[in-house]
């Protein structure tokens, strides 16, 4: 007979989830427009104004001959957003939305993503007929203290289940500090 005594699996105190509160590690601010030239070249330009940061060319990964597409090819731009101006950005973004964000915006991982539909919703912008009008995806990564052993060089290590970010912790954290109302 074996004295192998089954464990309970404990749940993370009050006192460590409180320590320990989910925190935007990056957003990251997308416009895809599927073809490269004088309308990448806008798309890049709405996303200087909107976040006064230099955006970067997102590539293709296939190639599609129906839609023209090769790989490698450029089809969009980017701006990845961490610290004080993710804040600052998120505040405008929200403001667009109303501060209102859908329960399915929300990921099991506790990432949130939504789209704006058109870039003059945002404060300071107005159409210009030679830009047109651009959409864009924003999509907004939480993370926990801890998280560096996942990509750290010497002895990386998977998170554990209790340390990961809920999707119901990250709709707390941001009704809490942005004021978000979760529909």
């Amino acid at each position: 007979m074996s004295s192998h005594k089954k464990t309970k699996k404990k749940q993370p105190s009050e006192k460590l989830q409180t320590k320990f509160k989910p925190r935007i590690e990056k957003i990251t601010v997308n416009i895809g427009v599927g073809e490269a030239g004088e309308k990448l070249k806008k798309a890049e330009t709405v996303l200087k104004n909107i976040t006064g940061h230099k955006p970067i060319e997102t590539l293709s990964k296939t190639i599609n001959k129906d839609w023209g597409l090769r790989e490698r090819m450029p089809i969009g731009c980017k701006v990845t957003l961490r610290g004080e101006d993710a804040d600052k950005f998120l505040v405008e973004a929200l403001k667009t939305r109303e501060n209102k964000m859908a329960d399915y915006s929300f990921s099991d991982d506790g990432n949130l993503s939504f789209g704006i539909p058109d870039h003059t919703l945002f404060k300071d912008q107005k159409y210009d007929p030679k830009i047109g009008i651009f959409g864009m995806d924003i999509c907004i990564t939480m993370k926990r203290a801890g998280y560096r052993i996942k990509r750290r060089r010497i002895k990386p290590r998977k998170i554990p289940q209790r340390h990961l970010v809920t999707k119901e912790e990250t709709m707390k954290q941001l009704s809490e500090l942005f004021n978000v109302e979760v529909v």
